[in-house]
C-alpha cells in the first residue's frame, strides 16, 4: 500500500503531528496538496490544541514539482493554480490553536511558505531556508513573500526571494523568522516536547492572542487595541481562565492544568 504523502497522527493532550512524507525531494504536487488538505480535515475535526509540521527523509523539501508550472497554458489557468496553492497555507494560519514548523534541513519554496504561515519555527543548525521561484521567472505564489515580510521586513523579503539565495538558519533566526535554532540531535523530540508544551496551555487564550496580533498585521497598535478588551474579556467564557485563577490563588504560580476548554 502507498503511503499518503502527508498524514497526521494524534499525540497526547491534543497535539496533531502532520508529517509531509512525498520522498526524496518532498515535492510539492496536486497529490501532495490533497493529502494535506485531507490531513488538515482530521485536525478541524479532532479536538486539537496544537499542531506540529514536519518532514521525513534528508530535506524539508526540494520545492515545487515544475511540471505544475508547465502544465499552464497562460494567465487564467495559472490563477486557479496558484489560487488553490495559496489556500493551503492560508488555510493553516487560520487554525485557532498554536501551529509549529519544524524544519530539519533544506528547505525551499511551498515548504517554506507552509512554515512562515505557521506561528513559531523551529529549525536545526543545518538547515537551510530559499524562496529560489526566480530560477523559473516566477513570484512566489503561496504567501512566503508578504509573510516573511510581516515576520522581517520588506528590505529582507525583497533580498530574499530576488536573489534566491539559500539562508542559513541562525541568518533567519537573526531576521526573527526562525524563532528557535536547536542542536541537530534530538531535533525531532526536542520538536515534539515544544509543540506538546503548547498543546498543555490555554488552547482558548492562544487562540485569543493570534487574534489580536492578526488585528496588529491589519491595522498596527490602534487597530489591536479597538478588539484586545473584548478578545480578553471573552476568555471569561472559558472553563481554563477561572479554574487557572483559582489554582494561582489556592496554590501559586504554574500549578494550574489547562483543558483547552
Amino acid at each position: 500500500m502507498t503511503t499518503a504523502p502527508a498524514t497526521v497522527e494524534f499525540s497526547e493532550h491534543g497535539l496533531a503531528v502532520l508529517t509531509i512524507d512525498a520522498g526524496p525531494l518532498n515535492l510539492y504536487t496536486a497529490q501532495l496538496h490533497e493529502a494535506f488538505d485531507a490531513a488538515l480535515d482530521k485536525v478541524e475535526a479532532e479536538r486539537t490544541r496544537a499542531l506540529l509540521v514536519r518532514a521525513e527523509g534528508k530535506i524539508v523539501s526540494g520545492g515545487v514539482d515544475v511540471g505544475l508550472f508547465a502544465a499552464q497554458d497562460g494567465p487564467d489557468r495559472a490563477k486557479v493554480l496558484f489560487d488553490r496553492m495559496l489556500a493551503l497555507p492560508n488555510r493553516i494560519a487560520a487554525l485557532p490553536f498554536p501551529t509549529v514548523f519544524a524544519a530539519h534541513g533544506l528547505c525551499l519554496t511551498w515548504a517554506f511558505e507552509v512554515a512562515v504561515a505557521c506561528d513559531l519555527i523551529l529549525a536545526t543548525e543545518n538547515a537551510k531556508f530559499g524562496l529560489v521561484e526566480k530560477v523559473v521567472g516566477l513570484t512566489p505564489t503561496m504567501g512566503g513573500t508578504q509573510r516573511l515580510a510581516a515576520r522581517a521586513g520588506v528590505g529582507r523579503a525583497k533580498e530574499f526571494v530576488m536573489t534566491g539565495d539559500r539562508y542559513s538558519a541562525a541568518t533567519l533566526e537573526s531576521w526573527n523568522v526562525v524563532n528557535r535554532v536547536l542542536p541537530a540531535d534530538g531535533f525531532d523530540e526536542a520538536a515534539h516536547a515544544f509543540a506538546a508544551s503548547l498543546a498543555e496551555g490555554p488552547t482558548k487564550a492562544h487562540a485569543a492572542t493570534k487574534e489580536v496580533l492578526a488585528h496588529f498585521e491589519r491595522g498596527g497598535v490602534d487597530e489591536a487595541n479597538e478588539h484586545i478588551t473584548a478578545i480578553a474579556a471573552d476568555l471569561y467564557r472559558t472553563r481554563d481562565l477561572p479554574a487557572a485563577v483559582r489554582s494561582f490563588l489556592a496554590d501559586g504560580p504554574g500549578k494550574a492544568t489547562f483543558t483547552g476548554s
